[in-house]
Order: structure tokens, then C-alpha cells, then sequence
């Protein structure tokens, strides 16, 4: 979408009906990109709102769809999913409060799959080592030490911190990975087990 600032003093336009963004003394200070996915079996798209010439300079917002947060299957725990979802919806307006329910999901996912608690995160992450593979310990070590996220999870998981969107976003990443890696393989190995001993099962000779 472009706008020429010379021909308007003031410009508002509507997505879906709803009020989006204005432009203010024939500057934008608002600019909208569309993407559409090049997956053929895809081509949605998403709406991303970039902040030009002011305050909000260089800030970004999802506009559409409204969360692009993964849908998990019912498997997954139900409040692990409602941290993860509600951490990746607030990660552009507030990264510091998203991060903090991004470490209280992981802090569930350990106690819950794994059945590690202790009172501090720090310590059930170290706990972890050894039970899963080394590549995932150590990106959930190294992205415990990253700035102010690194300061505080070994205290309490709930304390609000200062961080920036990029470490918002890489957490969620990781938390994303971790659900795939541990709750969607472990369904989908038991579903395969499962199958495989039904087709044993349906090949033995009848009596």
C-alpha cells in the first residue's frame, strides 16, 4: 500500500471494517505491508503496521490475522497452550510480559513432561541435562542467559523483567520447537507404535 503525503493532510483506512491507522500534516506515519504466503496450498496473508516519522518510529504490529500463534493439538496440556497463546498475542506490545509467560509455559512443560520441580527454574533446567538431547539443553541454557532474561529466571519465574521484542520472540521459538520436539513426537511415535502392533495383530491367522 503507498500513499503520496503530498495530496492528503489527513488519512484513515479501515481493515475489515475496523479503524487501522491515520496520517497526520502530509506525513505518513503509518505504513502498512501486506504479505501473502507463497505456499500454494497456503496464500493467506498477513498485515504487518510499521510506525514512520515519530514516536513509534520502527515499531511493528500485527494487524492480521489477529494472533499467528501456532494452533497445538488438544494433547497438549490446555494451560501450557493458553500461556503460549496468550505470551505470543502481547510479545509486540509488551515483550517483557510476554516473556514472563513464555518462561512460566517452559517452567510447565518440564514439571509437566518431565516431572521436574523445584523451586526454582534454574534448577529444574539443570535438572533437564542429560535427559533430552544436548542441542536442546543447551538452547534452553543459552537463552536463559540472554540479557535480562538470563538475570532473573534463576529466581522467580513469575518476577516481571525488562527485554526487548528479539528475546521475547526467541523464547516463544523455543517454546514452540519444545512442544513439537517433546508432546507432538512423543503422540506421533505412540501413534505409529500403536499402528504397527494393530497391523501384526491383523495378520495373525484366525483360529
Amino acid at each position: 500500500m503507498s500513499v503520496d503525503p503530498s495530496t492528503m493532510r489527513e488519512f484513515f483506512f479501515t481493515f475489515n471494517g475496523e479503524i487501522k491507522g491515520v496520517f497526520y500534516e502530509k506525513r505518513p506515519y503509518l505504513e502498512i505491508n501486506i504479505y501473502k504466503c507463497p505456499n500454494d496450498l497456503c496464500q493467506k496473508e498477513t498485515v504487518i503496521a510499521i510506525g514512520r516519522n515519530g514516536y513509534i518510529e520502527g515499531k511493528r504490529a500485527l494487524i492480521y490475522p489477529k494472533n499467528s500463534a501456532i494452533q497445538f493439538p488438544d494433547y497438549v496440556p490446555k494451560f501450557i497452550k493458553q500461556d503460549y497463546e496468550e505470551a505470543h498475542s502481547i510479545s509486540c506490545q509488551s515483550p517483557k510480559a510476554s516473556a514472563t509467560l513464555a518462561r512460566r509455559c517452559l517452567q510447565g512443560m518440564i514439571r509437566d513432561f518431565w516431572g521436574i520441580k523445584k523451586n526454582r527454574l534454574i534448577d529444574e533446567i539443570a535438572d533437564l541435562q542429560g535427559k533430552i538431547p544436548a542441542s536442546q539443553w543447551a538452547a534452553i541454557d543459552a537463552l536463559r542467559k540472554i540479557g535480562n532474561i538470563g538475570a532473573h529466571m534463576e529466581k522467580d519465574v513469575n518476577t516481571i523483567i525488562d527485554v526487548d521484542q528479539g528475546e521475547a520472540e526467541r523464547l516463544l521459538m523455543l517454546i514452540e520447537v519444545l512442544i513439537d520436539k517433546w508432546y507432538v513426537a512423543r503422540h506421533e511415535e505412540t501413534a505409529l507404535l500403536e499402528r504397527i502392533v494393530a497391523d501384526a495383530e491383523s495378520k495373525r491367522p484366525s483360529k
